[in-house]
């Protein structure tokens, strides 16, 4: 684990690092371009910290290890990409249900399936969100640097203990194979688990205004049942009940939404009165930025808006913005966050930049920004 200071690194090395950081202790994975380098390099580096390492023998495997290593105390991680995530699903509904914090980490390729490993991609964003069955939500961070792959891991590792939730850091090739400058500082902030005080016995229900109830290990004389059944907030299963189904979906959804102000997360510059604003994330967004600024010396009025929590998403500031400007989505994505911003922007304002593959050069956005307007 490196030392307070400044480093020039890869971004897949600086989110391993941030997962260090953060206190984890357990990652579980299976090899996959373009994410291999954050399991290499925790597999070398968790053991000189006392945490455990294990390559599974494929992705259901490690999704389900880092539930299970979770419920005995530990924080815990696995890493991936496409078809790895896709695999994942199942149990990532799993740990919604049973309440199971952890980091799974997507860096996105160029898909459908195998697709183009090496190739960056953001067609994961929509899978991020409803990839499981049933109703729920969850919390997706996208990064756009290196020094973010660090940082958004310690904030994915902490929004996972708070809200006892999975928390999805939704990278990309283009971030986590860039090299630059990371600052690591010592004084990272963590946050732990809130763990049950004497006589609470109900782990998965809660009156508490947060809507999180307290998670207790396995191995410490509690009596715990974890299903990914409907249950009681004993954790007995009751699967016939219409109470049972309805108050705990409830709460699962409500403690995300109902703690927006604390999730939520975005840049943003001159969005609130532009004729234009690019929208963008992830490593598109920094081409994006730099075709904003080159439009802004040119004397056009064009601001732009990043989200940095992907979800929840931030629709109501994206829909303040749709009803003042013009919008110009700039994505590596036909399909990745588009569904969301025609969701919260009128069609009429509403413009597309869409690429697959590579990332375009800031004059090339440039040149979409001027058409617009």
């Amino acid at each position: 684990m490196k030392e307070k200071g400044e480093y020039f690194m890869e971004g897949n090395i600086a989110c391993a690092e941030g997962a260090l950081k953060a206190g984890c202790g357990f990652y579980a994975g299976y090899p996959i371009t373009p994410a291999s380098e954050v399991m290499n390099h925790l597999s070398e580096e968790l053991p000189k910290v006392g945490g455990r390492f294990i390559q599974m023998e494929d992705e259901l495997g490690s999704m389900a290890s880092i539930v299970g290593a979770s419920w005995t105390g530990l924080k815990s991680m696995t890493a991936t990409s496409g078809p790895g995530f896709s695999l994942m699903q199942e149990n990532l509904g799993y740990a919604v249900m049973t309440e199971t914090p952890c980091v799974v980490v997507n860096v996105q390729r160029a898909g459908p399936s195998t697709g183009q490993a090496t190739k960056p991609g953001t067609g994961d964003v929509m899978q991020a969100r409803f990839g499981s069955q049933g109703d729920y939500e969850l919390i997706a961070l996208s990064p756009n640097s290196v020094q973010e792959m660090f940082d958004f891991t310690v904030r994915a590792f902490n929004l996972a203990e708070r809200y006892r939730t999975p928390v999805v850091l939704l990278a990309d090739a283009g971030v986590g194979h860039m090299r630059e400058k990371v600052k690591i500082r010592e004084d990272v902030k963590t946050v732990k688990r809130r763990r049950p005080e004497e006589g609470e016995r109900e782990f998965f229900d809660t009156d508490r205004e947060d809507h999180v109830p307290p998670m207790p290990n396995f191995g410490e004389g509690e009596e715990l049942l974890v299903t990914g059944s409907t249950h009681l907030g004993d954790g007995t299963r009751d699967t016939s009940s219409f109470e049972a189904q309805d108050n705990l979906v409830r709460r699962l959804v409500d403690k995300i939404e109902d703690n927006r102000e604390d999730i939520e997360d975005w840049e943003e510059h001159h969005a609130e009165d532009s004729d234009l604003v690019v929208v963008s994330y992830g490593s598109m967004s920094r081409p994006a930025r730099g075709a904003v600024r080159k439009a802004r010396k040119e004397g056009h009025n064009v601001g732009f808006f990043r989200p940095k929590v992907i979800w929840p998403s931030p629709e109501k500031r994206l829909k303040k913005i749709g009803e003042n400007s013009k919008v110009l989505l700039a994505e590596l994505s036909l399909r990745g966050y588009r569904m969301e911003v025609e969701r919260s922007v009128p069609s009429e304002n509403l413009h597309i930049f869409d690429r697959l593959n590579s990332l375009p050069t800031v004059d090339k956005i440039y040149d979409n920004i001027k058409e617009v307007l």
